[in-house]
């Protein structure tokens, strides 16, 4: 039995394939590419700055020159935090497509980030002057639930959890979180307060925000990368991998507990940003291979890009108004979502 069992796990082996030259220019061309965008998100806005303008704020601030001060308590964190949260949504789809082997599960699908927006409607209501740090922690236990809850609906069929039962699932419960939330935005009149969260952006982001934000979205990178090769493993299946050493459930549970701790991080700052979770994994793997140790770092460059991108085209497209950036990553997102669909529709 033993020997038959290394047989096929030696015959699993060769599918881990991996692109490390094509990884390692998105790396680091994407890094590069990533601080040109986010130069270009400080430039742009209600009011254009130069470059030199920007550059000067760097080298010799001047608290009473107004573009100075755009620079550094608008522009700049708004920059960051968009990398920050483009980066973490991504790997939080990176995870759990990786771990459920679901090409359709991303934290916008799976009601991670209706749950979070569900618990601060009401923190909204129940704690009206909580402090950032506390509607973060709301956003957590909000994200944990919405998780719970689709998965549990979606285990209810008798033949088990399937790519598109648990869309499906992810899909109602993030209708029904939605809809209770808008019930209690307006019974309790908060709807002016929780319409920033539907709306979702980095509009108002501040230094407090990316203060709190960027220690989250640390812990979770470090463990994401940590896990990355534990989840190149599970991909094989989970017999190879408890064949091959790998615990299963403990690995399983980090990575929720990471995808729980970056989304509830995103959503407490920016609001409802959906698609990014969905899209990019699968254009990283597409590009890198499946080996999740270039694809987790990859899709958080990827990701952090196409928010930073995004959220700059938001205030070019009406100026000098902005559009929600989630409706920017929704005109890319929902296509491929509908694509996804209807292959692995029809696969089953």
């Amino acid at each position: 039995m033993s020997n038959k069992t290394s047989e096929h796990i030696h015959t699993e082996q060769p599918q881990i394939k991996s692109r490390p030259v094509i990884a390692t220019f998105i790396l680091f061309g994407g890094v590069a590419i990533l601080l040109l965008s986010m130069g270009l998100s400080v430039m742009f806005g209600a009011a254009d700055i130069d470059f030199i303008t920007i550059w000067q704020s760097i080298t010799s601030f001047d608290k009473n020159l107004s573009s100075h001060l755009i620079i550094w308590e608008l522009r700049i964190p708004r920059a960051l935090a968009a990398a920050l949260i483009g980066a973490g949504l991504a790997i939080s789809g990176t995870l759990m497509q990786g771990m459920t082997r679901n090409p359709l599960a991303s934290p916008s699908i799976m009601g991670v980030t209706a749950g979070a927006t569900f618990m601060m409607a009401i923190a909204l209501v129940v704690m009206p002057k909580a402090s950032n740090l506390i509607m973060m922690l709301w956003a957590f236990a909000g994200a944990g639930i919405g998780v719970m809850i689709v998965f549990g609906v979606g285990s209810i069929s008798k033949t088990g959890l399937t790519p598109v039962k648990l869309a499906l699932a992810g899909t109602a419960v993030t209708a029904l979180l939605s809809s209770l939330s808008s019930a209690i935005a307006i019974h309790f009149n908060v709807a002016k307060d929780i319409s920033f969260w539907y709306a979702g952006g980095v509009s108002s982001v501040q230094w407090i925000h990316v203060n709190l934000l960027w220690p989250v979205a640390l812990v979770g990178f470090v463990i994401a990368f940590l896990l990355a090769g534990s989840i190149t493993v599970l991909n094989l299946g989970d017999d190879v991998a408890k064949g091959l050493g790998q615990q299963t459930f403990l690995i399983k549970l980090t990575g929720t507990l990471v995808v729980l701790l970056l989304t509830g991080a995103a959503v407490s700052v920016a609001g409802t940003i959906g698609f990014i979770g969905l899209v990019i994994p699968h254009i990283t793997r597409f590009l890198v291979g499946v080996d999740y140790r270039w694809i987790v770092p990859c899709s958080a460059v990827l990701g952090a890009l196409l928010l930073v991108v995004a959220d700059t085209l938001s205030r070019m497209v009406n100026p000098p108004f902005e559009t929600p950036v989630g409706t920017v990553t929704a005109l890319v997102g929902v296509p491929f979502f509908l694509y996804l669909a209807r292959r692995e529709g029809g696969s089953m």
